[in-house]
């Protein structure tokens, strides 16, 4: 498995576990304020907030910002499945078309963004990387570059 895939499995997984703050938030808006149930509960948010951190922090070191952040609209999907699992809420016809235009905004996203090598590559010139990007370009280092990265002139 290249370590593209890797990355956005892992990313999805974080994504997940993100989403499941929202069980943790709902549950606790319905017991009593200050409560052992809602201190535990708030705890639990805490924790997974905090593990959702780190893993961001790690995700971006192997792929760019824009991609990951991209990919932080399926928590909306995941809202949807979490609601009808644990409080069977219903899902309707235009929850589906919601989260069918937001998965195909997500894969048109990551089509476009793939025009380069794989995600996380060490050389400063590759995919999200260096000023040159995915044109796989060398460039003077004194260059002039535009508000996009691209060489001025160059």
């Amino acid at each position: 498995m290249s370590s593209r895939i890797k990355t956005l499995f892992a990313l999805h997984l974080l994504l997940m576990v993100y989403s499941t703050s929202g069980i943790l938030s709902k549950l606790a808006a319905g017991v009593d304020f200050l409560s052992w149930q809602f201190v535990g509960l708030y705890a639990g948010i805490i924790a997974l907030l905090g593990v959702y951190a780190i893993g961001w922090q790690q995700i971006l070191r192997r792929m760019p910002l824009t991609s990951a952040f991209s990919n932080k609209a399926v928590t909306i999907v995941w809202g949807i499945v979490w609601g009808a699992l644990f409080f069977s809420e219903p899902i309707t016809v235009s929850k589906v078309a919601g989260a069918a235009l937001i998965i195909a905004g997500v894969v048109l996203f990551a089509h476009a963004d793939g025009e380069g090598p794989e995600v996380g590559a060490e050389d400063g010139d590759s995919a999200g990387g260096g000023a040159a990007g995915s044109r796989g370009a060398s460039r003077d280092k004194n260059a002039p570059l535009g508000a996009d990265g691209v060489i001025i002139d160059g």
